[in-house]
């Protein structure tokens, strides 16, 4: 490999993790709508130059969860209540039967990698970091997912992921509440080593349905 092969690599190496970091805050909350950002700002907020998060904006805007401002900055694309509700019930049509279908095929070697996973969302979720939180939900979700080898469905849901909003979030953290939301996850893990695929299936629903209400804005 030459050295501007190694240095293109590297590159959209960057410009993914800042992608992931930036789709992550504003699944969370922390970007909101009506504000613009700046590439610079979010450049030393990410510890970067401003180049990677400018890539990673021109990502985003294609995905329709950014607008830019052309010599400003970008704004997040605000989501309506409504189309919440409509993600919710898509999701709940598509996660928990296909959990249940994937639970017996699960490897027992594979769910100490499982609990890794579930293990990272409690973590982000101790310390409050909710991009941490919120990206490695989506990570452990769609690794469940990836059981059922079907490419198109991990598509769909993860962009259904990216169109959430989680501000409510912050409260449940502030409340000392994230982390028991948080050591769900090692519940489904439990349940699927258990194979009982209706409980599984079951837990997800509810899990699911009760992330929609912290989806919610907090009360001013």
């Amino acid at each position: 490999m030459s050295l501007d092969q190694f240095t293109q690599m590297e590159k959209i190496s960057l410009r993914d993790k800042v992608s992931r970091a930036l789709r992550a805050a504003i699944i969370a909350g922390e970007m909101e709508p009506g504000v613009v950002y700046s590439a610079p700002t979010l450049g030393a907020r990410f510890g970067v130059s401003a180049t990677p998060v400018r890539e990673a904006m021109q990502d985003l805007a294609r995905e329709n969860l950014i607008s830019i401002l052309p010599n400003k900055g970008f704004r997040v694309t605000e989501v309506a209540e409504k189309d919440l509700d409509d993600i919710t019930h898509i999701r709940l049509l598509l996660e928990p039967p296909t959990v249940r279908d994937v639970t017996p095929l699960i490897p027992a070697a594979d769910l100490p990698r499982l609990r890794e996973l579930a293990a990272a969302i409690v973590d982000g979720a101790e310390r409050s970091d909710l991009v941490e939180y919120t990206a490695a939900d989506q990570v452990f979700h769609l690794t469940l997912l990836g059981y059922a080898d079907n490419p198109r469905l991990n598509a769909l849901v993860s962009d259904l992921r990216d169109h959430t909003r989680l501000f409510g979030l912050a409260a449940l953290a502030q409340k000392g509440q994230l982390v028991d939301v948080a050591r769900e996850h090692f519940t489904i893990v439990d349940l699927i080593e258990s194979r009982d695929q209706d409980a599984v299936q079951t837990f997800l629903r509810d899990h699911i349905k009760q992330a929609r209400g912290r989806w919610a804005k907090p009360e001013d």
